[in-house]
C-alpha cells in the first residue's frame, strides 16, 4: 500500500468526520450564542443556563440530520470495505 493511498484513506475519514459533526456543532453554536446574546442583553449571569438549550438544539439536529448521517456513513463504510482489495492487492 503507498503513502499515497494512507493519506487518500485518512483525508477521506476527516473529511467524513467533518460533514458528518457539522449539523450538530453548527446547531450547538447557534443555540450557545443565542443564549450568550440573551444572557448579555439581559444581564443574567447564569452559567447553567446554556446547557438545556444547547441539548436540545444538539437533540434537534440528531433528529433532523440522523437518518442523512446514517446513510453517509453506511455509504462510506460500504465503499471503504469494497475498496479493500484494491487497497491490499
Amino acid at each position: 500500500m503507498s503513502p499515497e493511498a494512507v493519506l487518500q484513506l485518512g483525508r477521506n475519514a476527516l473529511e467524513m468526520t467533518l460533514i458528518l459533526c457539522g449539523p450538530v456543532l453548527l446547531f450547538g453554536l447557534v443555540a450557545g450564542l443565542s443564549v450568550a446574546i440573551f444572557q448579555a442583553l439581559t444581564q443574567i449571569n447564569e452559567m447553567t443556563l446554556v446547557f438545556i438549550p444547547k441539548i436540545a438544539a444538539t437533540g434537534l439536529a440528531l433528529v433532523l440530520f440522523g437518518p442523512w448521517m446514517l446513510q453517509k456513513l453506511v455509504n462510506y463504510t460500504t465503499a471503504l470495505f469494497e475498496s479493500i482489495p484494491g487497497v491490499t492487492r
